[in-house]
């Protein structure tokens, strides 16, 4: 059930991605990077941000997808779930029983028989961060460029 979840995931990220670059990048295209007013900039920011963070999230859901292939690989080697090794930890690998995977923030959680679970070093630390600042960022963009549109030349909201 969470492979296909994952891989529809990752199709929609890379989607998103694409969509908004080709935006980012097309608006300031056609208005032309001298010509183009502060809120083209705006949204062109915005939507590129949005396409870094999307691009961000979707390599992590493929490391994520990658760790359930090895997780449910089976064979030689599979017990403890090869994502759940982490270097010098083997003892806590040791009694790995499950894993689940949490979406936000991304990571392959693996869970032992005590009842405990940690997250494994599928994900790198610095993707979840980092795709939450770009998305904060791109936020900000487009808010800001929203409340731009709303003004008149004088500073006065537009009636």
């Amino acid at each position: 059930m969470t492979f296909p979840l994952l891989a529809f995931a990752g199709l929609t990220g890379l989607v998103t991605t694409f969509a908004l670059v080709g935006y980012g990048f097309g608006s300031l295209g056609r208005h032309g990077l001298r010509r183009a007013g502060r809120v083209v900039w705006l949204r062109s920011t915005a939507a590129l941000l949005g396409a870094v963070a999307a691009a961000l999230y979707t390599w992590g859901l493929l490391l994520v997808g990658g760790a359930v292939v090895a997780a449910e690989d089976g064979g030689t080697g599979s017990a403890p779930f090869p994502p759940c090794l982490t270097p010098g930890q083997e003892q806590r690998a040791a009694g790995v029983t499950d894993y689940r995977v949490d979406f936000l923030p991304l990571r392959f959680v693996c869970e032992t028989s005590t009842g405990d679970a940690y997250a494994s070093a599928a994900v790198p630390g610095y993707l979840n961060p980092a795709a939450l600042g770009l998305a904060l960022a791109a936020t900000a963009c487009a808010g800001s460029a929203g409340r731009t549109t709303g003004r008149r030349p004088g500073g006065l909201p537009a009636a």
